[in-house]
């Protein structure tokens, strides 16, 4: 049984069959990417059980029974999640083959520390490529992001 933003799905195939293949393939969800193939680019990322996987070398075995949400996931065209409004709100993509990595990348990273500097956000995001050069603009929607999230927490108490 795969879980697949919130719906399980019971699909024959075999157990070595890459997580990114039936996302796209069977389930026709389309935000991870096909980069590298070989998990060092981070286009086809995923949150699994909340931790950021790569999804072309992930396994369906391994991924069966767990919680998995891809960028259709995240949120909704009418509530985008606060890290998808961000990068909406700085331009944060040229092509967009990166994007759903970053996305996914940072929607994991702000999960972990939703209080986090530059320099801890640029390492978060370091083994995502870009090509584009839109490095600039992606570091102030991550930290955009973080503050959406605080304030859709409301103040401490």
């Amino acid at each position: 049984m795969l879980t697949v933003n919130g719906t399980a799905h019971s699909l024959a195939l075999p157990g070595d069959t890459p997580l990114l293949y039936v996302l796209r393939n069977d389930l026709g969800l389309n935000g991870p990417k096909f980069g590298c193939g070989l998990g060092e680019c981070g286009a086809c990322t995923v949150l699994m059980d909340g931790m950021a996987t790569r999804a072309c070398v992930t396994r369906l075995a391994t991924a069966a029974g767990r919680d998995i949400v891809t960028l259709e996931g995240l949120g909704t065209l009418d509530a985008p999640h606060p890290v998808q409004a961000a990068f909406i709100a700085e331009q944060a993509a040229q092509c967009g083959y990166c994007l759903n990595g970053m996305i996914m990348g940072t929607a994991a990273f702000l999960a972990r520390n939703p209080t986090p500097t530059e320099a801890e956000a640029r390492a978060a995001l370091r083994h995502h490529l870009c090509r584009c050069g839109t490095h600039l603009e992606i570091l102030r929607a991550v930290m955009r992001a973080a503050d959406l999230l605080k304030a859709a927490e409301g103040p401490s108490a």
